[in-house]
């Protein structure tokens, strides 16, 4: 792969326009500003991250982790320029210097295709329809004799919100101008995280995109240079464009650190344990210098505020180092892990550290499997009642149902892996409160106020 193509700022769904515009943004500052003025980009202020949404004490939603991860991404991407510029100085007059618009945006977009209730969302879709009452689709044959395939299956029980993101960002919905968003070739590319369809995601666990949407990666992967790996019975697998590590890596620190952060504030975890995972990012001489740094009568809230800032920092240093001393191997498409794996000893046993405390007292803790359980069983609920609507809608019940939907979800569709696709797409995008909001309409358990 070669920089030169691979920062293509052509447009997906608009290759043919040439219009010329009066304006000094770039084509990826563009990007940017599509995705923070979307409707789905907003309904993110809704959608839970890990801890239920606030009450009395603010914690992130969807919305605020995208916003810093974008920052953090973008502080990755001009770095990375930067370092890259000096050793490839004949590439000065290309779209180098781009790179940390085009990560910031991709940052921006990285969760937009995550249905509500977090993480339990996407396990509470892909268990309905490998365990639950959808199921039976496997071996369901519509009227017409439509039904699944193998491949379009997969896509069901396998479920992801990564693939979801391609497919709100490219995906043509009724009523919206051809290609989704319009995005850049290279910040589409930038998303796909695991550039490779569910079928292969069998056995690497997660995919990059659905069924539906193997030719539209195709057409990006085409378009940047991006090359095939991997091809098992017809179906690619791709290199990751480089700049997905840095999108990666932006998340990672931001999910792993702010996490801890959140947990103080609710107080799963106590001032000196807070404390003592930050401290652990940093060897001794650089302790001192941050001890010394804030004053010991600093309220004890700042000085997690100041360290968790100092470890962001040490951790976005240390991957732009990884990438640039590792661009070789990147854009070779050889490149094994991620950035954070491959930190300094003591910054990759340090990370792996909140890991543990994380898998132990936050993603177990009573709050968080709280939102598994009402978000289990709000989705259950909603994908049992719409997907009998969209495969019987002459019943009265699914009649009241489909109305319900926007006509942008393509619940009619001719096909049964697209109707049923267009389902996954109205629950996708609900906030936590629709979604709840609309569970206890079916249930009866609201009435619209007049």
């Amino acid at each position: 792969m070669n920089w030169q193509t691979l920062l293509s700022h052509k447009r997906f769904g608009k290759e043919d326009s040439h219009k010329a515009l009066s304006e000094r943004r770039s084509e990826f500052l563009r990007d940017y500003d599509r995705l923070i003025f979307s409707p789905a980009f907003r309904r993110m202020q809704n959608k839970t991250q890990v801890f239920p949404l606030p009450g009395s004490i603010f914690v992130h939603n969807r919305l605020t982790h995208s916003l810093e991860v974008a920052s953090v991404g973008r502080s990755l991407g001009s770095d990375v320029a930067a370092e890259l510029l000096v050793r490839h100085p004949e590439l000065s007059s290309s779209p180098l210097s781009s790179i940390g618009g085009i990560v910031s945006a991709a940052c921006l977009a990285h969760d937009m295709g995550n249905p509500p209730f977090g993480h339990s969302g996407e396990r509470a879709i892909r268990s309905f329809f490998a365990e639950g009452n959808g199921k039976r689709f496997n071996n369901y044959v519509a009227p017409d004799g439509d039904r699944l395939t193998h491949a379009q299956w997969l896509d069901f029980i396998h479920f992801d919100g990564n693939a979801n993101t391609l497919r709100l960002l490219t995906h043509q919905f009724g009523g919206r101008r051809k290609g989704g968003f319009v995005m850049t070739y290279a910040t589409l590319a930038s998303v796909v995280k695991y550039p490779h369809s569910s079928l292969l995601g069998v056995k690497k666990s997660k995919f990059g995109f659905f069924n539906a949407e193997v030719q539209t990666y195709g057409t990006i992967a085409q378009e940047l240079g991006i090359p095939v790996l991997e091809e098992v019975e017809g179906e690619k697998r791709y290199a990751r464009h480089p700049l997905v590590y840095l999108v990666e890596a932006a998340d990672d620190i931001c999910y792993e650190i702010m996490d801890i952060e959140d947990a103080h504030k609710l107080k799963l975890l106590s001032d000196q344990e807070t404390l003592d995972l930050f401290m652990g990012f940093f060897e001794d001489e650089e302790r001192l210098h941050i001890f010394e740094a804030y004053a010991s009568d600093t309220d004890v809230d700042d000085q997690i505020i100041y360290l968790r800032s100092c470890v962001i920092n040490a951790l976005e240093q240390a991957c732009v180092n990884i990438f640039v001393a590792h661009e070789a191997e990147i854009l070779a498409g050889t490149f094994q892990g991620s950035l954070i794996d491959h930190l300094p000893e003591h910054l990759r046993n340090a990370y792996k550290e909140c890991e543990r405390v994380a898998h132990r007292k936050i993603y177990n803790s009573k709050a968080v499997t709280d939102i598994d359980l009402s978000g289990y069983h709000i989705i259950y609920t909603l994908l049992d009642l719409l997907t009998d609507a969209v495969v019987s809608p002459e019943k009265a019940y699914s009649q009241l149902l489909l109305r319900q939907i926007s006509t942008q979800y393509q619940v009619r569709a001719p096909r049964l892996y697209d109707r049923l696709m267009a389902v996954l797409d109205y629950i996708s995008g609900m906030t936590d409160v629709y979604a709840l909001d609309l569970y206890r309409k079916t249930k009866g358990h609201s009435l619209p106020m007049v």
